[in-house]
């Protein structure tokens, strides 16, 4: 009976996974670090722009991050309900009708 053995392959960069920091700087921030990042994207625009954003508004941060803003209030008014007091004032104080 014939054996078959795996021929020699190169390793390509594709083939090595990602590091750990390259990982942990690629996922979304969790818990109020992600609130803040949003309220400081979302502070950003209204004072650039005088009004909310629209659905498809990527705002780049001061430190390169690029924030789906637009996105992430659509979301905060779908979870309006699970938000505490503070963070529905953070939000009516740049201008959220729904927050307040």
């Amino acid at each position: 009976m014939d054996r078959v053995v795996p021929s020699p392959v190169a390793t390509t960069s594709a083939d090595t996974p990602p590091s750990d920091s390259l990982l942990a700087a690629s996922r979304p921030t969790t818990g109020g670090g992600a609130f803040q990042k949003g309220v400081e994207a979302l502070a950003q625009y209204v004072a650039r722009e005088g009004r909310l954003p629209g659905r498809g508004v990527v705002e780049v941060l001061p430190d390169g991050v690029e924030h789906r803003t637009g996105i992430w209030l659509g979301n905060m008014k779908a979870r309006r309900d699970r938000l505490d007091a503070a963070r529905l004032r953070a939000l009516a104080e740049l201008g959220v009708e729904w927050a307040r």
